[in-house]
Formats: structure tokens, C-alpha cells, sequence
């Protein structure tokens, strides 16, 4: 393994350098001046590809039998940041819905698999607090990772700059009414004693236009939307993924320690200071937004202690008030220890999906959501993740996030519905989130 320090270069500007290229993983620490957005990735390359067609099934088998063939033979060497290379893509939502044995209604979304994994031994790493650049690379047959380097060096010394974003008009699925509707069947469901919580969300579709650039929009999203576990993944010509998360999902050391950090509860951010202030102690004080959270961060405890060593897992922080671009939102902080001989695809098969995207109990909520939503989610409300070569992972919920594919583009918003939950301000809290999505289109 090669890893050596490169002259400093903004990830957004390495991320135009290469943007050209097949198969790009982006995962871009964007917001600025955040303790939670510190080192960025620019993964280019892959020596292999996993991708997983709808209906596939169980996708941890496969996921776990293509890294065992992968995995270096000899120790690998230390490096400055924890992602040494290893695998990085997607696992969509219906996947969490099918590992559950719950059967879907909804045809999968034409053209996108329901997993896509690219296992990449070239990687630039972003240390944002210390303003310094690695790259880490593996030496492959005929390709070793000092030639890979001094080409990549070379792309990074050019100029380059990104295609602007192409406008989109983006459709809603369903009238506010709609929405408002469905708030109230899940509603009735709560009522009923079904379930607590069901995260609802709608989806916007726009026809993919002739000289749509995925990069460009990312760009465009990232400017309005800066977020701290944003990113974009180029599955082919046609399919990329474009994030602008604010939620981690699981993060794992390579010792075993394990962190996440569900999201329930949102406000808006204010026009001034002082506004802003007092929007968020009146998100803290709620009652409703509390509970919200208090329900979700003991499913991922439930979650986590399935596979976490006895009397490891603990909640840290609850209900914490924490900003970002766009919105205010509450949360928490539970972490554990995996139990020995247990790796992080037995931690993905405890967990996922997220329990903030579903609700609690999660396989009730699953099965109301399926019944209550009119099409497939896809990749979003499923995770994109980096799976290292030395066990460690990192890992986003996939929320604030558009689809592209061959025909046409997706972006969905939602939230957790209550018993508490009023249907109109539902209505307004997805459009809150859904609203950098859709202008992002449209610069």
C-alpha cells in the first residue's frame, strides 16, 4: 500500500478534475465549519464491481463472499484517515424490506439495481482541518499504485470546472391533499395500536433532460445544501446517486467500537440569529419531536444490541440540537461494542434499515409503508457506505437525495408521523426538506 501526501486541493475542485470518469465515489464531508465534516473521499477507479439486480435477495451473502475475495492477503499498512480503500456504493431500501420477509407491492425503480458496490484501491483523502491531501493506493498487476499516482497527480494539476445543472421541472406524485391524507391513515394506524411511528414520504419525478450532467447537479445541491455526509456515486453511464445527507447511519472501527446517530425531529432555520435561537429551544421543547426521537434511538438500541456485546450499548446523547444548511433537527447518540468473530456486514443485517426512515416497531411500520406509499423508494431512505479493507465502515442515511436514471430523475422527502402529528405542518416539514432538492435543478 502506498500512501503519500499531495499538495492541498479543495475535494470540490479534485471532484471536477475527475468527474469525467466512470464509476466516481464521492463522499464529501461538504458543510463548512463542522465539527461533524471533517475528511472527505475521491474514490476513482474500481478494481471490481458488485451490483446487484432487483430481486436479488439476501444481499449480505454476496456482499460478504465478493469482499472475502478481495481482501489483501497481507496486513496493511497504516494510514492518516480511517478509509484505506475498500468497497463503496449503495444498498437500496426495498433490500431492508425483503431481508425482513416483507413482500412489496411496488416494481422496483427501471434501470437501478437494488445494490452497487464498487471496490476501489485508489483513493484521495481530505483532512479539512488540517488543510492536507493523501492519496492511498494499491499496487495491482501491471498497474502499480506509484503509476496510478503520478497520472492522478498530473489530472489534479489541471484546471477543470463542473457543467452547470440543466433546469428540471419536477412533479409531485401526490396533491397536498394526498399527503395529507396518508398522514391521517398512519395516523389511524397509531391510533389502532399498530405502530408509534411510520416515517411517511412523497416523491418528485422530472424527465431526465438531453445534457443532464449528474456531477453539475450534485454541485448545484451542494452549494444550497451543504451537508456533512453529502455525496455522489457514478454507477454507470445512466445511474448516479446525489446526496446531500445530514444523517449518519453506522460508523465501525476497525476494534469493534460502533456509533450511530438517528435523526428525528425538525425546524427550520431562522433568518437571523436570534431567530434562529429561538427556533431551535422551541424544537428542544417539544414534546412531539422528543418523543419522535425518544422512539427511534431505542429501536437502533434494540438494533445494535443484537449484535453489540452485553451491557456495551449505550445512549450517549439524546435529543441534542444540532444545525444544518437548511433545517434544524434533534439528535442522538448510541453506541456499542460488537461482540468477537462479528463484522460489519453482521452489523448491517442487524440494522438495517435505518429505524428513523422506518418507524417503530420497524417491521409494522415497514408493512404500513408499503401499503400507504404509491411506488418504491430505491436507493433512498437505504444507506451509501464505505466498507474498508481492514473491517472498519462509514456509512449515511440515504435522506435529502436525488436518483438519476437512464429516463428520469427522483427526489423524496417525509418525516416521522406521531399520533401527535398534525397533517398540515407534516405537509410543510417535507417541503421544508424537499426544497433544496428541487431548486437545485433549477439554478
Amino acid at each position: 500500500m502506498l500512501v503519500t501526501e499531495l499538495p492541498w486541493r479543495a475535494p470540490l475542485d479534485s471532484f471536477a478534475a475527475c468527474a469525467g470518469e466512470p464509476y466516481v465515489a464521492f463522499l464529501d464531508s461538504a458543510a463548512t465549519n463542522d465539527p461533524r465534516a471533517s475528511i472527505s473521499y475521491l474514490c476513482l477507479d474500481p478494481v471490481s464491481i458488485l451490483s446487484l439486480p432487483a430481486g436479488s435477495g439476501d444481499p449480505f451473502i454476496p456482499l460478504a463472499a465478493w469482499l472475502d475475495r478481495h481482501r489483501p492477503a497481507r496486513p496493511l499498512a497504516t494510514a492518516p484517515l480511517p478509509f484505506i480503500g475498500g468497497a463503496v456504493g449503495f444498498l437500496s431500501y426495498e433490500l431492508g424490506v425483503a431481508a425482513a420477509g416483507i413482500a412489496t407491492r411496488h416494481p422496483r425503480m427501471a434501470g437501478l439495481p437494488d445494490a452497487w458496490f464498487g471496490l476501489y484501491d485508489t483513493v484521495l483523502g481530505f483532512d479539512h482541518r488540517s488543510r492536507r491531501l493523501w492519496f492511498i493506493g494499491h499496487d495491482r498487476p501491471g498497474a502499480p499504485a506509484a503509476q496510478r499516482l503520478a497520472a492522478l497527480a498530473a489530472r489534479l494539476a489541471r484546471p477543470a470546472k463542473l457543467p452547470p445543472a440543466v433546469a428540471l421541472d419536477w412533479q409531485p406524485e401526490w396533491t397536498e391533499a394526498g399527503y395529507r391524507a396518508r398522514v391521517e391513515q398512519v395516523r389511524a394506524y397509531i391510533g389502532a395500536g399498530d405502530i408509534f411511528q411510520a416515517n411517511l414520504t412523497h416523491r418528485f419525478r422530472a424527465r431526465r433532460p438531453a445534457q443532464f450532467s449528474a456531477a453539475g447537479l450534485y454541485a448545484a445541491l451542494r452549494r444550497r445544501s451543504p451537508a456533512p455526509f453529502a455525496s455522489f456515486l457514478s454507477c454507470d453511464d445512466d445511474v448516479a446517486i446525489i446526496s446531500a445527507s445530514p444523517e449518519a447511519f453506522l460508523s465501525l472501527a476497525p476494534d469493534g467500537r460502533v456509533e450511530t446517530r438517528p435523526i428525528k425531529g425538525t425546524i427550520r432555520r431562522g433568518a437571523t440569529p436570534d431567530e434562529d435561537e429561538a427556533l431551535g429551544q422551541e424544537l428542544s421543547r417539544s414534546p412531539k419531536d422528543r418523543a419522535e426521537n425518544l422512539m427511534i434511538a431505542d429501536l437502533m438500541r434494540n438494533d445494535l444490541g443484537r449484535v453489540c456485546a452485553t451491557g456495551s450499548v449505550k445512549v450517549t446523547s439524546l435529543c441534542a440540537l444540532e444545525r444544518f444548511a437548511s433545517a434544524q433537527h434533534l439528535v442522538s447518540v448510541v453506541e456499542g461494542r460488537l461482540k468477537p468473530g462479528l463484522g460489519a456486514i453482521d452489523l448491517l443485517r442487524a440494522s438495517f434499515p435505518a429505524g428513523s426512515i422506518t418507524g417503530a416497531p420497524k417491521y409494522r411500520a415497514m408493512q404500513i409503508i408499503d401499503e400507504i406509499e404509491t411506488a418504491a423508494r430505491g436507493a433512498y431512505c437505504g444507506t451509501l457506505a464505505w466498507l474498508g479493507f481492514d473491517g472498519a465502515m462509514g456509512s449515511s442515511v440515504m435522506i435529502r437525495s436525488i436518483v438519476a436514471t437512464k429516463e428520469a430523475l427522483f427526489a423524496q422527502a417525509g418525516g416521522g408521523i406521531v399520533w401527535d402529528s398534525d397533517p398540515a405542518a407534516e405537509y410543510a416539514e417535507m417541503r421544508l426538506k424537499a426544497a433544496p432538492l428541487l431548486a437545485a435543478g433549477n439554478e
